[in-house]
């Protein structure tokens, strides 16, 4: 089976083309090619990179050809010179579904957020509603999987922790009150996925995708300071503060340290899902507890914040 995926080289979409080309499927990846954290990705036996965006219909085109399914993974947290979410979730989705049609696909999954809901005056939350209300009317055989914070090998959930647990001796927490958090495993949602794209699971339903374990943020950064030898002091701040530090890193960081949409997500917590999500079928329900294992797997190599991170430095 020949599937194409959207974000092809981002952190899901890495993750995914591995697992199906182990299976004995060929894939299509649809990626701008700025994601270089997995290098292997570009030479995997299978799979044929397109470069280009989900605002390129011609690219999807080329990547849609002779596929029988679409991941749809491409996504956005900040705004970042044209790739904004007017672009990327919504008239990429738009494309994503045309070309689809075009190309003779009949079967799409997309990933989008646990929280997407409209009208919560968060434009990231609203824009993943929209589209998902696109690929719900688009005539398609669909899978939404509503997800919430996905960690793995590559993420930015392990990534940030373990480099701000070796960075800085103060840990934020957002907002006066801790919400609580269930982290669900990168396999676990590729499992999902593939079951929606391969074997046809999931027809025309939007689901919610949440780990097996409910934490605060708090107790997930204890668990990783565990694992690299660092544990923080914890200070609480209130929201402003946070948005003003999101908004300071989304100007100066290449990947901001935590994003405005971020911090949106952690003060409402991410265990209630939005409009219309089910709960899975008890044998895709993921089962990988946020251990000491999954976190030394998903660790990336040791170091910490620096000029690097900058967005001005070569």
């Amino acid at each position: 089976m020949k599937i194409a995926i959207t974000g092809g080289t981002g952190f899901v979409g890495r993750h995914l083309a591995h697992s199906l080309v182990a299976d004995g499927h060929e894939v299509a990846l649809v990626a701008r090619g700025l994601d270089r954290r997995d290098e292997t990705i570009f030479g995997l036996e299978g799979a044929k990179v397109v470069l280009g965006s989900v605002a390129n219909p011609g690219a999807l085109g080329e990547a849609f050809s002779g596929c029988e399914a679409v991941a749809h993974l491409a996504g956005i947290n900040r705004e970042i010179g044209n790739q904004t979410y007017e672009r990327v979730h919504l008239q990429g989705t738009r494309n994503v579904v045309e070309m689809a049609r075009v190309a003779g696909v009949t079967r799409i999954a997309m990933l989008s957020f646990l929280r997407a809901r409209p009208g919560c005056g968060s434009r990231y939350h609203e824009s993943k509603w929209e589209a998902e209300e696109i690929v719900r009317s688009s005539g398609l055989d669909y899978a939404i999987l509503k997800s919430g914070m996905i960690y793995g090998r590559g993420d930015h959930m392990l990534d940030h922790l373990s480099r701000s647990l070796r960075t800085f001796p103060v840990f934020p927490l957002v907002g006066m009150r801790e919400q609580p958090i269930r982290p669900v495993a990168v396999a676990d949602v590729v499992r999902v996925l593939q079951a929606a794209l391969v074997e046809g699971r999931l027809p025309n339903k939007t689901v919610a995708v949440l780990g097996p374990e409910e934490m605060h943020l708090s107790d997930a950064v204890r668990r990783v300071g565990r694992v690299v030898g660092g544990q923080p002091i914890f200070v609480r701040l209130p929201l402003w503060t946070h948005y003003l530090f999101a908004r300071l890193f989304e100007l100066t960081m290449k990947t901001p340290l935590v994003a405005r949409a971020q911090v949106r997500i952690l003060s409402e917590g991410v265990v209630a899902p939005g409009p219309l999500a089910e709960p899975l079928p008890e044998d895709l329900v993921p089962r990988t507890h946020f251990s000491q294992e999954q976190i030394e797997r998903g660790l990336p190599e040791a170091r910490s914040f620096g000029l690097r991170d900058l967005r001005w430095f070569n």
